[in-house]
């Protein structure tokens, strides 16, 4: 809201029953804020400002805290406008309020940094997508380098003879874990086809049913858990910006 202003002597923070029009005074360049008319239609009395917030712009910074209830009432506005994408940014601007707030318990914080960082509160798409694309590229290396073993076990089956029954047993060895250099692991087409398949598999919360190394087997279930949460809060942003 930097570039945002209230036409008029309208104090703020603005009240909860204030209307925002949604336009741009062509003049100033600022998003346009109305109070609402009385039933007489003259403008309605303002309610008596804050003790400490002054409106004038230059006079008084305000706190995080009191900026948060601000950005929530004109989303609510928007909301009420059937404006998705106008109240999407003010959503944005609520949480960043949230986020720098010092009165908010520092798990919470927390939270809203990781939020903020992975998707910008589910409305940053392309966010949302690198950190995806960053996590599908790391498994595959890790897959490639230790994830995938040396050679796939091979099943084997013994067999107990007794007068005129027999008796088998069929065993898989635990897979062995890669040697040799690393860049021969890398280049190996084999070993990165396998580790695409669990990768792409792992995307859409599915096993990808390869033998895997313990360090593969804990890297696939790490990536069942958070490649799939990313590629949701990517489409949680897409339809945030595309919705009406």
């Amino acid at each position: 809201m930097t570039n945002c202003g209230w036409k008029g002597d309208t104090p703020w923070p603005p009240p909860p029953q204030v209307c925002v029009d949604g336009g741009c005074d062509q003049r100033a360049g600022r998003r346009a804020g109305r109070w609402p008319k009385s039933t007489t239609g003259a403008p309605a009395a303002a309610p008596p400002r804050a003790a400490g917030s002054l409106h004038r712009r230059g006079e008084e910074v305000l706190e995080p805290a009191a900026l948060a209830p601000v950005y929530r009432q004109l989303r609510k506005a928007f909301e009420d406008g059937k404006h998705e994408p106008g109240a999407a940014d003010f959503y944005y601007g609520e949480m960043e309020m949230r986020r720098h707030a010092d009165d908010i318990p520092w798990a919470e914080r927390s939270l809203l940094t990781a939020y903020w960082a992975l998707s910008g509160y589910g409305l940053r798409a392309s966010r949302a997508l690198g950190w995806l694309l960053a996590a599908m590229t790391a498994t595959v290396l890790a897959m490639m380098l230790w994830g995938l073993p040396q050679d796939d076990p091979k099943p084997t089956s013994t067999g107990i003879l007794t007068g005129r029954s027999i008796t088998t047993t069929t065993e898989t060895p635990d897979p062995v874990n890669p040697d040799g250099p690393f860049r021969e692991r890398l280049l190996s087409t084999e070993r990165f086809e396998k580790s695409l398949q669990v990768v792409i598999n792992s995307v859409v919360f599915r096993s990808s049913g390869q033998n895997l190394t313990t360090t593969g087997t804990y890297t696939e279930m790490a990536t069942r858990l958070t490649e799939p949460v990313l590629l949701g809060l990517a489409v949680l942003a897409i339809r945030g910006r595309v919705k009406r």
